[in-house]
Parts: structure tokens; sequence; C-alpha cells
């Protein structure tokens, strides 16, 4: 199974923020949309992701301030990105090894979604799901 069997099952629509926006307003409009991360883009290059954990770091690091700071000020060092014909395995991999928990799923190097560790867990519970039921069946047959 690849990453793109999991966008092709979830609403493509990736939200982006400017990197100069405060995070005042990244954490109002993660709430909105109701995502957890936002993409930040500069045009079509992508400069980081801002996460919800991110900004919990950023108050209790900065205090009230940091909500005034841009979300530039916040992104993590390192974009950790997959392509749609990577494997579920190795995106679980990378968001093991990397501790992330968002990958930005990137085509002829444009952003092309985004898939999360929820989407993950997810395909891979209805996988094992459908493996048991085709075991069952065949046992049941197989009497």
């Amino acid at each position: 199974m690849t990453v793109q069997s999991i966008l092709q099952r979830k609403d493509s629509e990736v939200f982006t923020i400017r990197p100069s926006t405060t995070i005042h307003a990244a954490t109002n409009l993660m709430r909105q949309r109701g995502v957890a991360a936002l993409v930040a883009t500069l045009g079509d290059t992508i400069v980081g992701i801002v996460s919800e954990r991110d900004i919990i770091h950023a108050i209790a690091h900065f205090g009230e301030h940091a909500l005034a700071m841009p979300v530039n000020d916040i992104l993590p060092p390192k974009i950790i990105t997959i392509g749609p014909t990577d494997s579920i395995k190795h995106a679980m991999s990378l968001m093991t090894r990397h501790r992330v928990r968002q990958l930005p799923v990137i085509v002829n190097g444009k952003l092309s979604g985004i898939v999360s560790i929820g989407d993950v867990v997810k395909h891979r519970l209805e996988d094992l799901e459908t493996e048991a039921n085709v075991l069952r069946d065949s046992y049941i047959a197989a009497r």
C-alpha cells in the first residue's frame, strides 16, 4: 500500500499559512479548520509545518508573548516529506524516526497533500480488518 491510497480516501485540501503570520492567527485557523498542523509556505515553497505541539512548546518557553510571534520563529529546522508512491510502512518509519505527526506529500516539487499519523493508523487498521475477514472466511470455507 502506498501513501496515494491514503490520499484517495481523504479530503485533499491542505491548509497553508504564511511564515509571517502570528502564532495566535495560526491557532485560530487550526481551530476553525479542525486540524492539528498547518503547512507554512512562500509561494510553492514549503518552509515548514507548524503543529499544535510546536505552539505549546513556544508558549511554555516564551509565555504569552509567543502568541504575537511569527510562525517562522517556531518552525522545526528540518522538513520531512514523502511522495505518493512511497509505502505506508516508509511513512510510519519516517514519523517514528523523526518524531513528526504530519508528512507533506510532494509531487514534482509541489505540495499535493498531507498525511497525518491518524491517517496512517486508520488505513492500517482497515487493512488489518480486511485481512482478518479474509482469513476468517477462508477458515470457514475450509471447514
